[in-house]
């Protein structure tokens, strides 16, 4: 007897969708069944996902979305609702970063991380939060809505790493994010989970694996590899799940024990 997981007649809002994890979480969850939000600055590109999406069957529908702008977010997370339904799983994954050594962050470097790491990241999961919790609240009997949260942290914010320190104090405040959020809403039903992964090969960082530098990281590694974007599927889908109710306020490691 197989085990699956249906996410069939769910909607969920990916951010930082145009590449990379974000990509990857959006053809997951769509293969799942949910119909998936692609929200990003990179339109074009979320066209060209769409397209790779319904190309297979699936449901998806493009938002431009600026987190470190809130009216961006107030507009995108609305328009989201309106062409797909109520929100029931945010994965709230934009993040960037830069590589330098604590002396030599600026205060634009600063902002630069924390405007989109953490600020972008709150104020995403506040909006769809309400949302959330005003149909948690308005639900009838038997009827009960809650909802999924997913922040995508980094094993950055569980173990320093040389020379992205301001980038490790952004995702270390997103693992606090996701444990207050649990903690305020579990009550409510609306479960906030974060997922840590260690180093992952994506179109953005392929060639860096190659170079010399790349290559001595990989040799550093426990099991000498990285891992690819598809190793955090099961994980994903199994925390936007109904299957997940007992899970809240987790921060997952998906680093291939590089955190231990």
């Amino acid at each position: 007897m197989a085990y699956s997981i249906d996410l069939s007649g769910r909607v969920a809002f990916v951010t930082g969708a145009s590449s990379g994890l974000g990509a990857q979480f959006a053809r997951t969850l769509a293969r799942a069944g949910a119909g998936v939000v692609l929200a990003s600055r990179r339109v074009e590109k979320l066209k060209e996902l769409r397209a790779h999406i319904e190309g297979e069957g699936g449901d998806a529908h493009v938002i431009e979305l600026d987190v470190t702008d809130h009216d961006s977010i107030k507009s995108a997370v609305a328009h989201a609702e309106t062409e797909m339904g109520s929100i029931d799983i945010l994965v709230n994954n934009s993040g960037v970063s830069t590589t330098q050594r604590l002396q030599d962050v600026t205060p634009e470097d600063y902002d630069f991380i924390f405007d989109t790491n953490v600020k972008g990241a709150f104020f995403v999961a506040q909006e769809v939060g309400k949302r959330m919790l005003a149909r948690s609240r308005g639900a009838a009997p038997g009827s009960f809505t809650g909802g999924r949260i997913i922040n995508i942290a980094s094993m950055a914010g569980l173990k320093v790493l040389p020379q992205i320190g301001a980038y490790c104090m952004s995702k270390a405040a997103v693992v606090q994010m996701t444990r207050a959020m649990a903690m305020e809403w579990g009550k409510f039903g609306i479960n906030t989970n974060a997922i840590c992964p260690g180093y992952i090969d994506t179109e953005i960082n392929h060639h860096h694996w190659q170079t010399e530098q790349g290559k001595k990281l990989i040799d550093m590694l426990p099991r000498k590899r990285v891992g690819n974007a598809q190793d955090l599927d099961a994980l994903l889908v199994m925390l936007a799940s109904d299957q997940s109710h007992f899970i809240n306020g987790a921060v997952i490691a998906a680093d291939d024990g590089f955190a231990v």
